[in-house]
């Protein structure tokens, strides 16, 4: 395992839609698990989470919101591709301004070079255990 570096702040949006939220899928290499989180990123010095809220959704897919809440904050300490990591995330509730994001099953966007999947998950399927939200706190802020 790496050297723990430093904490991140990060800025994620709950868009819940019925029985079911907008999530981005992720996989750990060396856990051989894919699991999903919430759409966002990270805080840069002297922005407002909010405003990072608001720019990461336009950089990743292109998306303006509306509704903003703030819900919390959660701390999460976890190990990925055998690294350790430390993260703050100011947390929101928001909607899409685009009601055309509502009707997609899945949307593929970029990250760091990297394509990454963001998609509609039935909430149930993250209660009953059958696939994993991180942060687990997370799910406590659905309704």
């Amino acid at each position: 395992m790496s050297k723990p570096s430093k904490i991140r702040v990060l800025a994620l949006g709950l868009i819940q839609n019925s029985d079911r939220i907008f999530v981005s899928q992720g996989y750990d290499k060396i856990k051989k698990q894919t699991f999903y989180r919430a759409l966002g990123g990270g805080v840069d010095f002297g922005e407002l989470s909010i405003d990072a809220l608001k720019r990461e959704f336009q950089e990743e897919i292109q998306a303006e919101l509306t509704n903003i809440h703030y819900l919390g904050c959660l701390e999460n300490i976890f190990i990925y591709d055998k690294k350790s990591y430390h993260e703050l995330i100011q947390l929101y509730k928001c909607d899409f301004v685009d009601l055309k994001f509502y009707q997609l099953e899945e949307l593929e966007f970029l990250e760091k070079k990297r394509t990454k999947k963001a998609l509609w998950v039935p909430l149930e399927q993250f209660k009953s255990g059958e696939l994993i939200l991180f942060p687990e706190q997370f799910l406590q802020y659905c309704e």
